[in-house]
């Protein structure tokens, strides 16, 4: 039999075993708590008490005041990693990611990452930076790219896939701290999302996008600018509504043009009366650029678009204009 002094040392051992397991590197091994949020300041951003995340983390004491201006990570179809890409098991639970680009959609709660993990290697050897476009997922490749749609404000970006994690049943992404600010769920700590892979056929289309843009070779590139073509549901041509500030127009439901026009989406609303506020509010707003808006029902989404515009280049400018007032849009052809 063992001795006393030997059962205290095992379970002294069996201890240590489990702190060190809650403390293993990557952003999903540890456990969400209440800490500091980010509240902008003049000439920085400051912090105070509120929010939430995980334990020991946080902003740091001083952030840039420019997080809106930071641009989205610029799709690429990379080559996998090796090493990332392998199933591996965490608390128990076997993770095996994705081997190749392929379809995937999923709803669920984001969360993010802050000071903590600065600076540290992620699953594919970067090093994490806060205020970078990225963002850890459990079995999306390593490397790739994915549109993030806030499910609240209708805010989309696009991140790189470099990390694994998080690691909660019910969270589906670790967003960068930057990639969760401009989302609009920083100081709440997480937020409903929809997570979706960009397949190459789209990224194409983001970086032609681009370049007709005219972003010089070598310079930053427009992030708010995708181009996507419509899923179209029914074969009626479109009649475009004109929103009033005081009476939202119903939704309709998505439509086949003959046309190649060139829209804005502002949006995407799983209730019909958000998009219809936010469709005064833009009428309100913004009537001085945008022709005309639209509240369209795609599946279960409701899309709010303003257009069109003749040009893609006319659509692009407006494009930046609202980015610079802190709005996220992007271009799809309709």
């Amino acid at each position: 039999m063992l001795s006393e002094k030997s059962r205290n040392g095992l379970v002294l051992t069996a201890i240590l075993a489990s702190v060190c397991a809650l403390t293993l590197t990557g952003c999903g091994t540890t456990q969400k708590s209440s800490g500091k949020v980010a509240s902008k300041k003049a000439g920085k951003v400051k912090v105070k008490k509120g929010g939430g995340y995980y334990l020991d983390d946080g902003p740091m004491d001083e952030v840039p005041d420019n997080l809106l201006e930071i641009p989205d990570a610029e799709p690429k179809v990379e080559k996998l990693a090796s090493g990332p890409n392998k199933p591996y098991v965490v608390f128990g639970q076997t993770y095996t990611p994705m081997t190749q680009l392929s379809a995937y959609r999923k709803q669920g709660v984001g969360s993010w990452y802050g000071k903590k993990f600065h600076g540290q290697k992620t699953s594919s050897g970067e090093p994490y930076d806060m205020f970078k476009m990225t963002a850890a997922h459990p079995t999306l490749p390593i490397p790739s790219y994915a549109r993030v749609t806030s499910l609240e404000t209708g805010k989309q970006v696009i991140v790189k896939v470099n990390d694994r994690g998080p690691f909660l049943s019910n969270r589906i992404i670790d967003l960068s701290y930057t990639a969760a600010y401009k989302l609009g769920y920083l100081e709440k700590g997480s937020g409903r999302v929809e997570v979706e892979l960009l397949l190459p056929d789209e990224i194409e289309r983001i970086n032609l996008a681009r370049q007709n843009a005219g972003s010089p070779i070598g310079e930053p590139q427009v992030a708010a600018a995708p181009v996507v073509t419509e899923k179209q549901e029914t074969a009626a041509p479109p009649a475009t509504v004109v929103a009033q500030a005081d009476t939202p127009a119903p939704a309709k439901q998505e439509t086949v043009s003959g046309g190649q026009a060139y829209y804005l989406q502002l949006g995407a609303y799983q209730e019909a009366s958000n998009a219809q506020s936010y469709q005064a509010s833009f009428s309100l707003n913004w009537a001085h650029r945008l022709p005309s808006l639209e509240v369209v029902q795609s599946g279960n989404y409701y899309k709010l678009f303003a257009g069109p515009f003749n040009t893609l280049a006319e659509a692009t400018q407006v494009v930046e204009e609202m980015k610079s007032m802190g709005t996220s849009s992007f271009v799809v052809r309709r």
